[in-house]
């Protein structure tokens, strides 16, 4: 897949472009059907099939809210919208210049880049404010001169998909949940950095997580997790992530404790991918009833990630 940081690659291309429009954090599977249905615009045209996604996510421009709100990295879009198809992606800054750009002006470049339509979800907005809908991108596209496609609402079990109610399953470590509206479990990426060396001690040795600052993590308590790791593959992983309370206030850490693996991680990048939520994080009044729970909380999460394999 090719990767663009700005649309005029695309007034060049040799073949038309179908572009799909949206921020698609998490590109779950109301997103999904807006790319498969880009792919198969763009097959009857015998073009290109593309994604437009931003960096950063306009929110945090816009209205920054006081708490991470990704639920998709770039990176981590980048590599799903390969995973799925695409030709291309189209990577934007968001910015004060974008965040004014009029819903006409924003009009004018669709007209100039996607030679063979755009699809865009029943909800999209666009322009200052919001302004334009998706019966204002119709009347432009007949206007000027391209196709849209809009593309229906999913439902899962009678409720709306949408990224709004995946980030708040996340924020309440309902990952199971949140894996139905996804169609993948959710995951955390990050580099392995040096902790206090406190699980070692114990008699489980953790890869701490350094993850981006921006992404939604799960909330606190123990999960069971498939680790994947470069030199490895997809190994079991019990999950912690929280303030470590049986030993006082300290931060919020991500930490693994990987079941099948010895060795150094540090400095290496790997990816936590959530499929069962174990227990609330806990106060434990001694360390041997901290360690009896460790020990209980391994023997579940392998016991839960043999029923399946690896996603």
């Amino acid at each position: 897949m090719e990767i663009l940081r700005d649309l005029d690659p695309l007034r060049r291309a040799d073949r038309p472009v179908t572009l799909a429009l949206g921020m698609f954090d998490g590109i779950h599977l109301g997103h999904q059907a807006v790319l498969a249905r880009t792919k198969e615009e763009a097959a009857s045209r015998g073009g290109r099939a593309a994604v437009l996604t931003f960096d950063p996510h306009p929110q945090r421009v816009i209205a920054p809210p006081p708490d991470p709100i990704l639920l998709t990295t770039v990176e981590e879009r980048l590599d799903v919208f390969a995973g799925l198809g695409l030709d291309l992606a189209v990577v934007l800054r968001f910015d004060g210049t974008l965040r004014r750009t009029s819903p006409e002006d924003w009009l004018e470049e669709l007209a100039g880049v996607a030679r063979g339509g755009v699809v865009a979800s029943a909800d999209y907005t666009f322009g200052q404010e919001r302004g334009g809908t998706v019966q204002t991108l119709r009347e432009g596209g007949r206007r000027l001169g391209f196709g849209v496609t809009v593309v229906a609402p999913v439902h899962v079990a009678g409720t709306l998909v949408s990224s709004t109610l995946i980030r708040r399953l996340v924020r309440a470590g309902e990952v199971e949940e949140a894996r139905l509206f996804l169609g993948r479990p959710y995951a955390l990426r990050g580099r392995v950095v040096e902790g206090e060396r406190r699980g070692r001690a114990l008699g489980f040795p953790t890869a701490n997580l350094e993850v981006h600052a921006d992404k939604i993590l799960p909330a606190r308590g123990i999960y069971a997790a498939w680790a994947r790791v470069e030199r490895g593959g997809d190994l079991p992983a019990a999950v912690s992530i929280g303030t470590r309370p049986t030993f006082g206030p300290g931060a919020l850490l991500v930490e693994a404790h990987l079941l099948d693996f010895s060795g150094d991680l540090y400095g290496e990048h790997i990816e936590l991918v959530f499929a069962f939520r174990l227990r609330d994080e806990l106060a434990f009044h001694t360390v041997p009833e901290l360690v009896r729970q460790m020990e209980t909380d391994m023997v579940r999460t392998r016991e839960l990630l043999g029923r399946a394999a690896p996603p």
